[in-house]
């Protein structure tokens, strides 16, 4: 019996902290929180498994070796920096010696693995240019060309995708998704490689690419999973499933 495509989603998760002031007195309070809830609904209900590992677990439990990856026929990396995949707490916190987890990432990208990125303030070069993916290994196989500074767009007033025209065939990704996208709320901007296909655009920028990397497939999405970019009008939006489900069966060659 075949297995189901399997899908490893990292990041997509973060902890607060807030002070709370209360005349002469103060006391803090934290709570952790999760954005993956839409994506996984959306992929489980299409019958893909869905293997997640929050933020806070990436540094010592993402995987480290090609068969550790070759459990999964996509990667999904969303919201989570270079720097949780780059440091080990072996490395971190002992000084010793770790595989470099971006550069496995590319090979298994290149051997037939299906690697992707998701917008976020910690996706390509994110908030302050602190997701430090600019001139690694994972922006050589993307199809984005990460900018080196803060790389975000804030859109509060919506702006609203256009799909780019492929002819009539179009692009599996889009088979059977409503013409009309529904607003965007930011992104991150970045530019595409000269052998990529833009698939969507916003405002002009690249919203959703892809590109052949060797035997494998990558893809870059440049706004968010979830809220806040994207807001609850596209994830109740008819075209939010097909769109994720048919990517990563894209990534994964099912399609």
């Amino acid at each position: 019996m075949t297995r189901a495509l399997r899908v490893l989603v990292a990041g997509e998760s973060w902890v607060s902290e807030a002070t709370h002031y209360k005349g002469f007195d103060a006391f803090t309070s934290v709570t952790f929180h999760t954005g993956i809830d839409p994506l996984r609904d959306a992929l489980t209900a299409s019958g893909i498994e869905v293997v997640y590992l929050p933020a806070h677990e990436v540094p010592e439990h993402f995987p480290q070796s090609l068969e550790e990856l070759s459990a999964y026929d996509v990667v999904l990396l969303s919201d989570i920096g270079a720097n949780s995949l780059l440091l080990h707490p072996d490395t971190w916190l002992n000084g010793r010696p770790r595989p470099n987890r971006l550069k496995v990432l590319a090979e298994w990208t290149r051997a037939g693995g299906g690697l992707a990125m998701a917008g976020g303030y910690l996706s390509f070069q994110g908030f302050e240019a602190k997701a430090f993916y600019h001139r690694t290994a994972v922006d050589d196989v993307l199809p984005s060309v990460i900018a080196a500074h803060d790389d975000r767009v804030e859109t509060p007033e919506g702006a609203v995708p256009d799909v780019v025209d492929a002819g009539d065939a179009g692009h599996p990704i889009l088979a059977g998704i409503p013409g009309q996208w529904p607003a965007l709320l930011g992104y991150n901007r970045f530019g595409a490689k000269p052998d990529a296909q833009v698939i969507a655009r916003v405002d002009g920028d690249p919203l959703l690419a892809v590109r052949e990397v060797g035997q494998g497939r990558t893809l870059a999405w440049a706004s968010d999973i979830a809220p806040h970019w994207c807001p609850q009008e596209f994830l109740d939006w008819k075209g939010y499933q097909p769109l994720f489900t048919q990517a990563c069966r894209w990534l994964a060659r099912q399609i």
